[in-house]
């Protein structure tokens, strides 16, 4: 082996020693000795809720300034730092108040935080949409889902979560490190070996660089903001909200990424950007977006949520 790789290796061990107990530290405070009061979401006034997956307040500011034709918004703190937490949150109430609601979801953990005999309507696309080579869903099917579900359910209300800006990226892939995100509730010392680094261990040990990184992030913000004005078309709302579950940490208080149960504000603050959606007829969504068999084996799910970084 290439003693510069050895040494590289060596290195990087060593700072992620360090690292790690200085994340210890940061990660027992934000747990234990911090709060951060959450903004309610299900109680909020809306009749279409567009969720962004791991999207920061700060990256959907910035990139529909550029763009221009969405609203930035206000923001508003998530019930959680994770996706399950998020869902435990917004879903996790009697069936009653479910009744009128209809789910079309990307995240695999609907599989287990999420009742859908409760609902008035749910269709997990992640389930035969899912792209092996991605390494996800793409946007497309779930616009598709959502169309499908506001024009032909008789619902009240209707959330639509997209994977979208959470790693990996289906639109960039610079860099020499694997895309996935990196969740994971506790201390990461890596052991170097043939697996890729994900985006944010590359992050952490100076393999990418934050510029780097956050382009990435932007480019697939970008990708499902295309399917997001899609959608906005060709449905009805007199109240949308485009929102996020949670956000992502970039090395604020030595946190990479996202995990449940921190009090820390980059993975909390979310956009709240109220708009209005309305059907204009001009799009018809691929059949494949009709219902799907929920019945997937526990190794298929446990295989895509790795996809997603969450080993």
């Amino acid at each position: 082996m290439d003693r510069s790789v050895v040494a590289d290796a060596v290195k990087q061990l060593r700072g992620a020693g360090l690292g790690a107990v200085r994340e210890l530290c940061w990660r027992s405070y934000l747990r234990y000795g911090r709060r951060l009061s959450a903004d309610p979401v299900f109680e909020a006034d809306w009749d279409l809720l567009v969720v962004l997956d791991a999207c920061r307040a700060d990256l959907w500011a910035e990139t529909v300034s550029l763009d221009g034709d969405l609203p930035v918004g206000t923001t508003r703190l998530s019930p959680g730092g994770t996706s399950t937490e998020w869902l435990d949150a917004v879903l996790g109430r009697p069936a009653a108040a479910l009744s009128s609601v209809g789910y079309v979801t990307a995240n695999p953990y609907s599989d287990d935080h999420v009742d859908g005999d409760a609902l008035g309507h749910l269709r997990e696309v992640w389930r035969d949409a899912w792209d092996d080579d991605l390494g996800t869903v793409p946007p497309r099917p779930v616009t598709d889902a959502a169309v499908r579900a506001g024009r032909e359910r008789d619902l009240d209300r209707l959330v639509v979560h997209y994977m979208q800006p959470h790693f990996p990226s289906v639109a960039d892939d610079s860099g020499d490190g694997d895309d996935r995100d990196d969740h994971e509730d506790g201390i990461a010392l890596e052991a170097f070996g043939d697996r890729p680094l994900s985006v944010w261990e590359d992050l952490r040990f100076g393999r990418r660089s934050r510029a780097d990184v956050w382009a990435a992030y932007r480019a697939n913000l970008r990708a499902v903001l295309d399917d997001v004005r899609l959608l906005l078309s060709n449905v009805d709302a007199d109240r949308a909200v485009i929102t996020a579950d949670h956000g992502n940490a970039f090395g604020e208080w030595g946190i990479h990424g996202h995990a449940a149960g921190l009090a820390l504000r980059p993975l909390r603050e979310v956009p709240w950007a109220a708009t209005t959606a309305t059907d204009e007829g001009g799009y018809e969504p691929s059949a494949a977006a009709s219902e799907a068999d929920r019945t997937a084996a526990p190794d298929d799910v446990a295989d895509r949520l790795e996809s997603l970084g969450y080993r």
